[in-house]
């Protein structure tokens, strides 16, 4: 069970895992930056930020917490930069 912001508590399914939330480059950054960001994960032991979408509810992303080594989720809220994705 994840607990949607706008939503309340939903099934799992409703929603889609995004990734962990990371710093996006710069428009001009190199190749290899790019691909650093698209293809190379942190994946770490323990908390980590991750972007879930709830698709099947009200169609935003938000970002939740989740202990990679128990795959417990935490706290999930709005995220709290701008040009960060929100629909």
């Amino acid at each position: 069970m994840l607990t949607c912001p706008n939503c309340g508590v939903r099934d799992v399914n409703e929603f889609r895992f995004g990734g962990a939330v990371t710093e996006r480059p710069t428009p001009n950054a190199s190749g290899d930056t790019w691909a650093g960001y698209f293809y190379l994960r942190p994946n770490t032991a323990g908390p980590q930020r991750e972007w879930w979408y709830h698709k099947f509810g009200c169609r935003r992303w938000s970002v939740g917490i989740r202990d990679t080594v128990t795959n417990e989720m935490g706290e999930m809220s709005w995220p709290e930069t701008e040009g960060q994705p929100q629909t």
